[in-house]
């Protein structure tokens, strides 16, 4: 026999409420398409030219008719709104406890960095039961990570953080595919994604094969204090810029009146291009990073910014 399944595996805890879902949408398609075509070929079967049909009592107007007429679309399209929206903020708001993972996109490959420091290429590894949060940006065009047997895909775009989740359900190997064009050799960018229990993936993380390297943290901190950052970001309200402890998940104030979430995608903007969002009290003396900080090294000093703490008397801000 042949093993050529109709659907992808389920295997993360959004998987079965996107297939129920779809399931339901097809449902619905083939019962009213059913419906229409066999309602249109009756009557115009009995109601042809030359038939002897009765045609003497023509129907008139209802308003029961025409309250069913508006009322059961109505219930059918609300209830598809209601159900997609509820599945579709599921899939988008990532747990508190999940764990971040940052991906890049490259031509023609997935670069992907854990907290711990272990790095992998074209295979990402991740515990059973365990959220997971990726980070992702590209380093030239669009791609976009896709896990069929997840049921999640998220477009990856160049100068900017996106981000998905999902939590594997039972170990296994499962495809990683781009599923946006992205050049000549797209078709190759492929990968797995390899789901473990929590036992064997401690093991993983304690063997490294060759991955392993410093935390992203700590590296992060090296980084900063390499391009000098201490000088202008100290501990205390005496620096020439704001505070960063505290700084991630808190709101800031702008010089223009606005106001921001500090999530990765502030704090990577802020990095590159100060001078997006300068921060109410400060002047704008932060040099510009564009161009001379690596895409991985960015992503370090995100998850070193990140990991300063949650202070909640802290200004934040860059």
């Amino acid at each position: 026999m042949w093993d050529f399944p109709l659907f992808p595996e389920q295997a993360s805890t959004v998987a079965g409420r996107v297939d129920s879902l779809y399931y339901f949408l097809v449902g619905l398609t083939a019962f009213f398409s059913i419906l229409i075509g066999a309602a249109v070929a009756f009557f115009a079967i009995k109601y042809r030219r030359g038939n002897k049909a009765d045609r003497s009592n023509p129907f008139g107007e209802s308003a029961l008719l025409e309250v069913i007429w508006m009322g059961v679309p109505l219930v059918i399209v609300l209830t598809i709104f209601f159900w997609g929206t509820s599945v579709f903020f599921t899939v988008v708001r990532p747990p508190k406890q999940a764990e971040d993972v940052y991906v890049t996109g490259k031509q023609w490959m997935w670069k992907i960095q854990h907290l711990s420091g272990h790095r992998e290429i074209n295979e990402l590894h991740v515990p059973v039961g365990q959220p997971i949060k990726l980070i992702m940006t590209s380093q030239d065009v669009i791609h976009s990570f896709y896990v069929p047997a997840f049921r999640v895909k998220q477009d990856v775009l160049p100068g900017r953080y996106t981000q998905m989740w999902f939590e594997a359900t039972k170990p296994g190997r499962y495809h990683l595919f781009c599923a946006e064009y992205c050049g000549t050799q797209h078709s190759g960018m492929v990968g797995s994604v390899v789901a473990m229990e929590q036992a064997d993936y401690e093991a993983w993380l304690r063997g490294g094969s060759g991955t392993a390297g410093q935390p992203m943290a700590s590296a992060g901190e090296q980084i900063f204090m390499q391009q000098g950052c201490t000088s202008c970001h100290m501990d205390n309200d005496a620096g020439r810029a704001p505070l960063l402890k505290g700084l991630y998940g808190k709101p800031v104030a702008l010089a223009d009146g606005g106001s921001m979430v500090a999530d990765e995608q502030y704090i990577r903007e802020s990095i590159l291009r100060p001078m997006a969002h300068v921060v109410a009290g400060y002047d704008p003396v932060m040099p510009v990073y564009q161009g001379r900080i690596g895409e991985e090294d960015l992503q370090q000093l995100v998850a070193y910014i990140k990991s300063l703490g949650t202070s909640e008397a802290a200004q934040v801000g860059e």
